[in-house]
């Protein structure tokens, strides 16, 4: 009761002291006091006994509340002694760790990419990126190089634990899986507004609702103070590691989550007095990344949710890295060792007027993005139109935008580690993002991960139908950010309007934003495809069949989404099948069979099926209703 009082009517203040924000600390004490309480202790207890994975977001939320509890106690506590014992060694810690790190990354590379050499391929890509970013930098001799060498090494380790350790693969690919069905209640609003037959048929009433959705949420996330708590405690990583003033760390850091013109509201007192390297540092992070917002409608085409998020927190450090390569420091700044930042808060006075709030902004938003889509398209249909009567004047067929972008930017999609037949059509990709945005680009991406899962064949003549899964999955790293010329007039526009007498400043920098930002993104397809293997799973049929498994295993969940996708898309064992699940009393999980055509509870009385909760993935075995194989079809 205390903590929804709290909510509805509390007052806020967000401020930061060397990058720590002084926050109400009300929600924190009463989270941790109702997770040590007894009834929820036996709560969690009993849901992690009947079923774990059924579970496991309540044991991250949990282990989450906990862990940050622990962390305030032993800032509290210890955190003076040990911030004193660093400030006294520093550069022995700091020269240890660096070579440390760097022996440990040459050894690492030297063994990995001798079992796999096309990965030296993304090697050579990210060093030659690099090189262009520091010819073109604006002071070559001003560059700060620990901010260069620790955001590569930050968005290294993000890399290797994202695509590389099974705790992180796991970890990304349950957050990814988690946000997926989070955006799918938005059809409970989109259907009773529009109707299921439009949600389901037009691409309006389907991905754009989606928008409006994530924005009231992230505008009730921004209320309780949780997004900034959030932002400040990945910029204080960035900071103290990279050495980068606390307001463009703030602004990159917030990228993450919101787009390139609500990001720098978080510093918007502060933009007037900000210097051009900062000022290009905040307007690369907007170039770089994407918003949440937008984020939710990628992966309603069918794009991984958790190559997307990865992308994101990636292209944060590296983002920040390269812009102080490109634009290094040469003016004092006033925010360097600042000592008080606040952070912008919102003027709402209760959580329902600030999901009021965050829904109306998103209008504007969702407007936007149909009337790009529109002009865009329509141009693009245009201009390969004129192409084609131009080339068939000289006897070229076929002359297109996409095909002039597929032999231009072609190296430099074969130096992201893409596969060499792969390489014309993600060069497609990467021209239609940068000159037109990345919202065609991933409709088009997600049309050829549709075909491939539908087992199209890979060539139809002379043009190719879809692109390995490596390819797709550096592609999608590689259109993760708003880095386009369409983006320019949005950047400028937003930092005018908070900043109009630094509008010449701005303006003489946003062209070597835009390319740092370009680069950036393919600095992120780089590193993925010098990480990235794409796991072989193992056939689910066979898996099932010979192996005695627990039903909370993760491979048993992972086993049973790539079934249910087979299925969905008339694949699964070449005809209609059945799966039967029958419990074995003998051993502690499910014993498989596989049963020539359909099978039903009346049937097998013991028989187990699998049915989703939701039209997203399979999240446990349950007994299905007689009658459930007939309705559902091939597989229950």
């Amino acid at each position: 009761r205390a903590l929804w009082l709290m909510v509805f009517s509390r007052g806020r203040s967000g401020s930061m002291k060397n990058l720590k924000i002084r926050y109400d600390p009300t929600v924190l004490s009463l989270l941790t006091a109702n997770i040590s309480s007894p009834a929820y202790v036996c709560y969690f207890a009993a849901a992690c006994w009947l079923n774990f994975q059924r579970a496991l977001a309540l044991v991250v939320m949990t282990a989450l509340v906990v862990f940050f509890t622990c962390w305030s106690l032993f800032q509290k506590h210890c955190g003076a002694k040990v911030l004193q014992l660093l400030t006294k060694r520093q550069d022995f810690f700091c020269r240890l760790l660096c070579v440390v790190l760097l022996g440990g990354l040459i050894t690492w590379l030297v063994l990995d990419t001798g079992r796999n050499p096309k990965q030296l391929i993304s090697l050579a890509g990210l060093c030659f990126l690099v090189l262009v970013l520091f010819a073109c930098s604006k002071h070559h001799g001003a560059v700060s190089w620990r901010a260069v060498v620790w955001g590569l090494g930050l968005e290294f380790l993000l890399g290797l634990f994202i695509l590389r350790t099974t705790p992180g693969i796991q970890a990304f690919q349950w957050l990814g899986d988690q946000v997926q069905v989070f955006l799918s209640y938005t059809t409970a609003g989109s259907s009773f507004v529009f109707g299921n037959t439009l949600i389901e048929e037009i691409f309006a009433f389907q991905a754009l609702p989606i928008i409006v959705f994530f924005s009231c949420v992230m505008s009730i996330l921004y209320y309780l103070g949780i997004m900034q708590w959030i932002i400040l405690k990945i910029s204080w990583v960035l900071q103290v590691s990279m050495g980068t003033t606390a307001t463009e760390t703030l602004s990159v850091a917030g990228n993450i989550f919101v787009g390139q013109t609500e990001s720098p509201l978080l510093i918007r007192p502060y933009l007037a007095d900000m210097t051009n390297s900062e000022i290009h540092a905040v307007m690369t992070g907007g170039f770089s990344t994407i918003a949440g917002s937008v984020m939710g409608a990628y992966i309603s085409f069918g794009i991984d949710a958790a190559l997307l998020i990865a992308a994101s927190v990636m292209a944060a450090p590296c983002a920040l890295a390269m812009s102080k390569l490109v634009y290094p420091e040469v003016e004092e700044s006033k925010f360097k060792g600042k000592e008080n930042i606040r952070l912008s808060c919102g003027e709402e006075r209760n959580i329902l007027e600030a999901a009021g709030n965050g829904a109306a902004a998103s209008v504007g938003l969702v407007a936007n993005i149909a009337a790009n889509l529109i002009a865009f398209l329509a141009v693009l249909e245009f201009i390969n139109a004129a192409l084609r009567w131009f080339g068939e004047m000289v006897d070229i067929e076929g002359l297109s935008f996409q095909v002039i972008c597929s032999y231009v930017l072609m190296p430099v999609a074969f130096l992201m580690g893409a596969d060499w037949a792969d390489s014309p059509l993600v060069a497609e990709l990467l021209g239609i993002k940068i000159f037109l945005n990345e919202f065609v680009a991933y409709q088009q991406l997600a049309t050829y991960k549709k075909n491939r899962l539908a087992g199209l064949e890979e060539w139809d003549g002379n043009r190719k139908q879809w692109i390995s899964v490596r390819s797709e999955s550096i592609t999608t790293f590689a259109l993760c950010g708003f880095a386009n010329f369409s983006s320019i007039g949005i950047m400028l526009g937003g930092l005018t309007s908070m900043v109009p007498q630094r509008k010449s400043d701005l303006a003489s920098v946003v062209l070597r934003a835009l390319f740092t930002g370009i680069c950036v993104s393919m600095l992120n397809a780089c590193l993925a495809g010098l990480l990235y293997v794409p796991t072989e799973v193992t056939d689910c049929v066979t898996f099932l069949s010979n192996t005695n498994f627990s039903s909370t295993s993760y491979t048993m969940y992972t086993c049973c989404k790539q079934l249910f996708a087979r299925w969905v898309h008339g694949q699964v064992m070449g005809g209609p099948r059945c799966l039967v699940l029958r419990r074995d009393p003998h051993v502690l999980g499910l014993q498989p069979q596989v049963d020539e055509g359909l099978c039903s509870l009346s049937r097998h009385p013991l028989s187990f099926t699998l049915t989703p909760h939701s039209s997203v993935s399979p999240h446990g075995w349950h007994p299905a209703p007689a009658g459930m194989a007939q309705q559902m079809g091939s597989l229950p």
